[in-house]
């Protein structure tokens, strides 16, 4: 399927998005202030070791210290011929305080966390991924022909020096022998200068950025599919112009700058589905829709008939709805660029062919992903729980923050609620407001409250009390926010 990318360069702000007819698949967002460290190298220094939980934290010169478990200071590329019962070794066994050496990010700092680090290297190219260190070789699942595989295998087996490996990326199918070897020539030498600078450099200091988010696209996002690349910055078409040059010379013609006064994303309406993306609801073109819900644990996404009420019986019209879902749910997914634990609730099938035929749909979305999915079989229940791993936050995390007026909850008290917080609150004031006067401040929708249906209660509060109460209203204060002023001088005085 033909792929275009649009990539929107601002001062402050560079997004990347990727689109398959006229429909926004992902979305990449990096702001000037705060850029991705994913793939960077540090010098770190180990600053508390946790025996029981087997992790330690080490300091990179990030706001906070990174986070490391034992199993990423172990060879991760599967090279190890262990048990399967065999235990990790204890993380003291295997760190220091006041310990350094070099550690990559693997995962972005996300709210309150720290970024996630190994110490099992690796560096990305065209066509390979060089890891220092290992003797393993890999290939790329979405290379199927095993002809290719295979001469591919036989490319690089010979290569091979000892202490390294290598993956062989996608981009790599039907690529020359030549080719494949400038690139191992070229991650080798970028390997020795980064180990030299980690030598001499200072502990929590960066030795070694990845490429800036552009660049990155056309290393790993670029593929046969492409068929056009629009920028809408001159510098930054001249830079990636060079690279393409460089390193992917047959993709240099689809490669175009954007000179409209329009701006490139609304020109594309690729804003508008960006925004549509921040929605909890997500509507199906037969009238059900999907209701998205991020949670620190974990999302879930429920599937509802909504209007759709089918043409059948009730077991086709629930099937047609769920193979709709599990359609749109792997683009909503890459979208939204939701990572981790991944619950969908579909509506409960009774065929079993029907939930085969559904799960091979949500199966077949998520091979177009390119970040790593495991998917189960649908429960008793109708749920199929799945993981997805997770390197940067989420579009929502990226572009939103918690509500300052309901703190991420999603929701607020009622004026009713508000208003029977207010009397609950005067009773305990009780001896301080007999004979005073008292003054309630809130916002316009409580003093509606309070002067309308609660009218008949505030007098008869006010009487129990011996005060009279008035209201003000707050315009700068939320539904929930209100203030009990109490006057210091009594009724009888004031008059």
């Amino acid at each position: 399927m033909s792929e275009e990318i649009f990539i929107s360069v601002s001062s402050n702000e560079t997004r990347v998005g990727v689109v398959e007819k006229g429909l926004l698949q992902e979305v990449f967002i990096e702001r000037s202030d705060t850029r991705s460290s994913v793939g960077n190298i540090y010098r770190g220094k180990v600053v508390r070791i946790l025996p029981g939980m087997q992790s330690a934290f080490v300091e990179i010169g990030q706001a906070r210290a990174a986070f490391m478990h034992v199993t990423d200071l172990m060879d991760g590329h599967g090279v190890f011929d262990r048990d399967p019962g065999s235990e990790n070794p204890a993380i003291t066994e295997l760190l220091h305080d006041g310990q350094e050496l070099l550690v990559q990010v693997t995962k972005e700092p996300i709210s309150k966390k720290g970024a996630r680090i190994t110490t099992n290297l690796s560096m990305a190219s065209r066509y390979l991924v060089y890891l220092p260190g290992s003797s393993h070789i890999g290939i790329s699942q979405r290379i199927e022909d095993e002809e290719e595989r295979a001469r591919l295998r036989d490319i690089v087996m010979p290569i091979c020096e000892p202490e390294e490996g290598f993956i062989i990326r996608t981009a790599a199918e039907n690529a020359s022998a030549e080719e494949i070897t400038q690139d191992a020539g070229y991650l080798r030498t970028r390997w020795q200068g980064i180990r030299e600078e980690g030598d001499v450099a200072a502990s929590a200091t960066l030795v070694y950025e990845d490429l800036p988010l552009p660049l990155r696209v056309m290393r790993d996002i670029i593929n046969s599919q492409t068929t056009g690349i629009q920028v809408d910055d001159k510098e930054t078409f001249d830079v990636m112009q060079r690279f393409l040059s460089d390193y992917i010379p047959d993709k240099l013609d689809c490669m175009s700058i954007f000179s409209s006064e329009q701006v490139l994303f609304d020109q594309y309406q690729l804003e508008d589905q960006i925004e549509a993306a921040l929605d909890r609801r997500v509507p199906l073109k037969s009238g059900g829709y999907l209701i998205v819900d991020q949670t620190e644990a974990m999302t879930t996404i429920d599937v509802n008939t909504g209007a759709f009420v089918g043409r059948k019986d009730l077991e086709d019209t629930i099937y047609r709805t769920n193979l709709e879902a599990a359609t749109a749910i792997p683009r909503q997914l890459r979208l939204r660029n939701i990572g981790g634990i991944v619950i969908i609730d579909f509506i409960d099938m009774e065929n079993e062919e029907h939930k085969r035929q559904v799960l091979r749909m949500l199966e077949k979305g998520q091979q177009a992903d390119r970040v790593k999915c495991n998917i189960t079989q649908i429960s008793e229940l109708g749920l199929v729980e799945m993981t997805r791993k997770r390197t940067h936050g989420s579009l929502l995390k990226t572009l939103c923050e918690p509500c300052s007026v309901c703190d991420g909850r999603g929701f607020i008290k009622s004026a009713e609620s508000v208003c029977l917080e207010i009397f609950k609150n005067l009773q305990r004031k009780a001896k301080e407001l007999s004979g005073r006067e008292c003054l309630v401040m809130a916002s316009q929708t409580v003093v509606d409250q309070l002067i309308d249906e609660q009218a008949e209660n505030v007098r008869e509060l006010a009487r129990m009390l011996g005060t009279s109460i008035s209201y003000q209203v707050e315009p700068g204060y939320t539904q929930e926010q209100y203030d009990i002023v109490i006057s210091v001088v009594e009724q009888a005085q004031a008059r």
